[in-house]
């Protein structure tokens, strides 16, 4: 029982500082950035079945202040009008364009194969892939823009700020930001060498037009479900600088809405993030000891058990995970208190971690919008 509480204590201690580090090097997008527009920009969005939410994305992108810029989005194989509500909320602007998706040839997944049409259509020497319940406020895409110049990115991964809504998103969403502030080092991102330093974020990414095809863009990618990591290592390995910014609330996504969709949209990913099956049941065996045994350890000490340190060394631990979870919330624009959910949220995860071991017996791999994803 005391390795136990000494591996926790180390595993929160390295937490800690990463999430230190992070809270003072890791950057946020400017909201008052202007930019002068010198370089073309194309903004381009999949959309597959997203009738529901595209209009107030196309909105706020046809509201940006950049002044060069084009709006690309590609209706894959859409089944409920996608690309007529596009179309009407775009009220004719000419820097709107609708694409037709041509059907996803084998090896490719669909939102690969939407973003490598995208890019083989766009004009602009900055290409920015963003998904379709992506909300922009107006000057975002200024600022993306701008820190891209003032960080000498070749690649820029956004961290849109996640809103949630159900207990469920409340509890789940937010360990996106968890994952990113306390367990990769910023710096090590942006200044080693390393691929495996490397992560970014589907919702936003932005490229300058001569890296993203001297990677191979998302042909590169095209059967891996985390596309958006693939081509970040894949821009690490090829020496292109990589970097990282916050979106500070300049850019936000509603990624789902209840707790099917929580679990079934973090279980497509959650087993290529882990790499294997024994990496996914390690990855949360690690979890319940860190988060959930001083919990069950201190529960076990007020029931008359022996253990050493109680319960002053439990409910330290039990602080510093909370106090971790806590601060990358605020970092990333989440709700603070919902770090006293952490338990739960362990759990929950269980769950979705359970949904993918489903999926790969079932069915060889995830599934998503119908379709089969490979990992």
């Amino acid at each position: 029982m005391s390795l136990l509480l000494l591996f926790v204590s180390v595993a929160l201690a390295g937490m800690a500082i990463i999430v230190l580090a992070n809270w003072l090097a890791f950057p946020s997008l400017q909201g008052a950035a202007r930019a002068d527009g010198s370089c073309a920009v194309s903004v381009l969005i999949p959309a597959r079945n997203e009738a529901g939410v595209i209009a107030p994305t196309v909105q706020g992108l046809l509201r940006q202040t950049y002044p060069g810029y084009e709006l690309l989005l590609l209706d894959d194989q859409s089944e409920d009008g996608t690309a007529a509500a596009a179309r009407k909320c775009g009220g004719g602007d000419s820097r709107l364009r609708i694409l037709q998706g041509r059907p996803v040839p084998p090896g490719w997944l669909g939102k690969n194969w939407a973003c490598h049409q995208l890019a083989a259509q766009a004009k602009g020497e900055i290409l920015v892939f963003t998904d379709a319940d992506v909300q922009w406020r107006t000057g975002a895409l200024a600022s993306v823009i701008c820190e891209m110049e003032r960080s000498g990115a070749d690649m820029l991964a956004v961290w849109p700020t996640q809103r949630t809504v159900t207990w469920s998103e409340r509890c789940c969403v937010p360990l996106m930001a968890l994952a990113v502030h306390a367990y990769l080092p910023v710096l090590g991102v942006h200044y080693a060498p390393f691929p495996l330093l490397a992560a970014a974020n589907g919702q936003c990414i932005a490229f300058r037009r001569r890296v993203y095809d001297r990677v191979g863009g998302h042909a590169a990618a095209r059967g891996n479900v985390l596309e958006d990591v693939s081509l970040a290592r894949l821009a690490k390995r090829a020496g292109m600088r990589l970097r990282m910014a916050e979106a500070d609330g300049l850019i936000s996504c509603r990624m789902y809405r209840d707790w099917r969709s929580v679990r079934e949209g973090y279980a497509k990913n959650i087993l290529a993030g882990f790499g294997t099956v024994p990496g996914l049941i390690a990855g949360t065996v690690f979890h319940w000891l860190v988060f959930l045994s001083p919990w069950i350890l201190l529960g076990l000490g007020l029931a008359g058990a022996r253990v050493p340190g109680h319960p002053v060394w439990t409910l330290l631990l039990i602080s510093a995970g909370v106090a971790v979870r806590g601060v990358t919330a605020w970092r990333s624009g989440q709700r603070v208190g919902d770090a006293l959910l952490l338990p739960v949220s362990v759990l929950l995860m269980t769950c979705v971690a359970g949904q993918a071991l489903w999926w790969q017996l079932r069915h060889g791999g995830p599934m998503w919008k119908g379709r089969r994803a490979a990992v």
